[in-house]
């Protein structure tokens, strides 16, 4: 039973990974305010949760700030995309919302509008996590990422469940949980996607290997 609260026992491991996920959280939340820094910022945040999700965390805010400067440019540029297609997908469900017609027309597009929702969310969950493992060019990232999520329907599946649970918990149940927020999510995600991730790295170490 002493064992349990040691300091490598799983209790106080436990324990820990949530202390690492609230500080996180509130770094993430900090790197996120001018709203441009959002991408970096989440790439950073997986950079560290997945280090994390394999107990090799070291320095929390060196490796932070080390992804963040790392991934500047890139992450931004994918996030202001990302803010842009979210913004027209955003009117566009207002607009079908409001202008219900009972026709084929307004069914078809509506369903286009619900694929093309569900894929936006696939490429918002992977694409910063695989920008914080991988370097590749913004279209690859995006085309990858919406592969990935495809390919791995499961995970998928269970990281939208984490990130929905966190939100009507904050929202409808415990508002104080905000301290855990994307922190806790990515930790969460990062468990999952520690295996995604390694099949992907040794399925390029293979193409590479082919190619040379």
């Amino acid at each position: 039973m002493g064992n349990l609260f040691n300091l490598d026992g799983p209790v106080l491991q436990f324990i820990n990974k949530l202390v690492y996920s609230v500080y996180l959280n509130i770094l993430w939340f900090i790197c996120c305010i001018p709203i441009v820094t959002v991408g970096a910022s989440t790439t950073a945040l997986f950079y560290v949760s997945l280090k994390v999700a394999k107990n090799e965390e070291g320095n929390l805010t060196k490796a932070f700030f080390h992804s963040f400067r790392e991934n500047f440019k890139q992450g931004t540029i994918i996030w202001l995309i990302l803010l842009g297609v979210g913004i027209v997908l955003g009117i566009d469900g207002y607009v079908l919302y409001h202008m219900r017609f009972e026709n084929a027309f307004w069914t078809l597009c509506t369903a286009i509008f619900f694929v093309a929702a569900a894929a936006y969310s696939v490429v918002l969950m992977y694409i910063f996590p695989l920008l914080a493992r991988f370097d590749n060019t913004v279209g690859a990232m995006f085309k990858n990422a919406l592969f990935i999520g495809i390919r791995f329907l499961f995970c998928t599946a269970l990281m939208a469940v984490i990130y929905f649970v966190m939100l009507l918990v904050v929202v409808r149940f415990f508002t104080p949980a905000v301290i855990f927020g994307e922190g806790l999510c990515a930790l969460l995600c990062s468990y999952l996607l520690s295996n995604v991730l390694l099949l992907c790295e040794e399925k390029t170490e293979e193409h590479e290997a082919a190619a040379d």
